[in-house]
């Protein structure tokens, strides 16, 4: 036990002929004198005897060695982190942002290890508890009932390259690859990519850029633009195969033949969702050419005409002599996102829920939630935790009349975590601008056109949404004159 707090320590390897062969989590022979060189540090441990064996050190100095009662395994307690490096102590963000890290990082590894039982306590609470009993389990703990409920597992099995066109591994061995894991509904997603959990050979990876690419990629068209999956991925592949050491942190690796791992990975995720019943209908979009053009500049939407709609989606106008095409959702979704950000120090309208509603968070969301009372007021809504993953929420907001989903606190939630300062706040507003705007089906009169519309053209920036995409598109004369083979005319 006093071994291991040696500096390159490690019981994984009896020899350098093994350091290419290890099969846990890589070469960490020097991370617990590590630890314990920063730390007041305390090892308990047992395997399997009639008594244990307790190490205390403190500032990499062993203070002593002593024998205790315990069961079989092992404790690690660290107090004091950084106490004897002061300006590394200095460096720590607020206690707020350091949970909320810590937070993520447990909750990643809870999800990438579902076979390991974790336990993460906050302020003596309780923030996340899995049971080790799998991976559903683990992503009903961090995620709540509704996102384990509606996944599909992923288990696929195959070989690097092994695809039309692809070019085969050299070896049939290092090319084995068996992916596993669980992927939410495409109707369960999140603002940012942070849901999407990868691990290579048991290792959670924080920068797995490309294989986390590949997952969405799986999900393909099922996702709504700018949205991301919340999925556990987790990647299988022979030691020789894999380089561990490529980053300091360990946050990502080397693979051997990285674009055929990702493409075995897409390949699995598409294949699980194609035979899942996603019970989800959505619309593409029609090749329209060259007939129409996005509008810019200072163009006519106060002078236009509502002459008529199209699949309660457009609103048809005529505007000097073009037809106007607008779309409802982008043009409501641009009023919103002015006037949010017109309120920014103010508080955004809110409409009570009644009943309040409860929306599931990961654990470090539910503490923001706790933590970031005042920011999400400001935003509009009322939210408090309610137990475990619940978050009940009694307001959310409402800033042109109509109130947003409850579940948009989640987007709100992951834009407060990715900095400790809640401003700027463009990417959050548009978010929430999004959630209470009109939708595909939505029923608009004569009236309610006329003053959306008006409230359009007030807008600072009219002809886009707040994430670039246009909010009108016009039709000129001469494009209908050719299409019904008629010399332009204007009248």
């Amino acid at each position: 036990a006093r071994r291991a707090l040696e500096r390159h320590a490690t019981s994984k390897i009896r020899g350098a002929a093994e350091l290419d062969a290890v099969d846990t989590l890589g070469f960490r022979g020097e991370a617990l004198p590590a630890v314990a060189s920063v730390s007041r540090l305390e090892l308990e441990t047992n395997d399997g005897g009639d008594e244990g064996t307790r190490v205390v050190a403190e500032g990499g100095t062993v203070e002593s060695v002593e024998p205790v009662a315990r069961g079989r395994g092992t404790t690690v307690t660290v107090r004091d982190l950084f106490f004897n490096r002061e300006p590394r102590r200095e460096s720590l963000a607020g206690r707020r942002t350091e949970f909320g890290r810590a937070s993520d990082l447990v909750a990643r590894y809870a999800c990438c290890r579902p076979d390991v039982a974790v336990r993460l306590v906050h302020d003596d609470r309780e923030t996340l508890s899995t049971p080790g009993t799998g991976v559903r389990d683990a992503v009903l703990a961090v995620y709540g009932r509704d996102v384990a409920r509606a996944s599909t597992a992923v288990e696929a099995a195959g070989r690097a390259g092994s695809g039309e066109g692809e070019r085969e591994a050299a070896s049939g061995a290092d090319s084995a690859v068996r992916v596993r894991g669980l992927l939410a509904a495409p109707s369960t997603t999140r603002a940012s990519t942070d849901h999407v959990h990868v691990a290579v050979r048991g290792r959670p990876l924080s920068a797995a850029g490309a294989l986390r690419d590949a997952v969405e990629r799986g999900y393909g068209s099922l996702l709504p633009d700018g949205r991301h999956p919340v999925a556990v991925v987790r990647v299988g592949l022979s030691a020789g195969a894999v380089d561990p050491n490529v980053h300091p942190a360990k946050e990502r690796v080397g693979l051997r033949d990285a674009e055929a791992v990702a493409a075995a990975v897409e390949r699995a995720v598409a294949d699980a969702l194609s035979t899942a019943d996603l019970a989800r209908v959505a619309e593409t979009s029609t090749d329209l050419g060259d007939a129409l053009a996005p509008v810019d500049g200072d163009g006519p939407l106060a002078a236009a005409r509502v002459v008529g709609g199209y699949r309660e989606r457009y609103l048809l106008c005529e505007a000097d002599d073009d037809l106007l095409v607008v779309d409802q959702h982008a043009a409501h979704e641009r009023v919103n996102y002015e006037r949010l950000r017109a309120a920014v120090d103010e508080d955004v309208p809110s409409r009570r829920l009644d009943p309040p509603a409860t929306v599931d968070l990961d654990p470090g969301g539910v503490e923001t939630v706790r933590e970031r009372a005042d920011a999400l007021t400001r935003l509009g809504f009322e939210a408090e935790p309610f137990g475990g993953t619940a978050v009940r929420v009694r307001a959310t907001p409402a800033p042109f009349g109509r109130a947003a989903s409850p579940d948009a606190l989640r987007d709100a939630v992951d834009a407060l975590r990715d900095g400790a300062d809640p401003d700027p706040r463009a990417d959050r507003l548009a978010d929430l601008a999004c959630h209470p705007s009109l939708r595909a089906g939505d029923e608009v009169d004569e009236a309610d056109a006329r003053r959306l519309l008006d409230a359009l053209a007030a807008c600072e920036q009219p002809y886009a949404c707040p994430h670039g995409r246009p909010t009108a598109l016009s039709v000129a004369p001469e494009t209908l004159a050719r299409g019904f083979e008629r010399a332009p005319t204007r009248e």
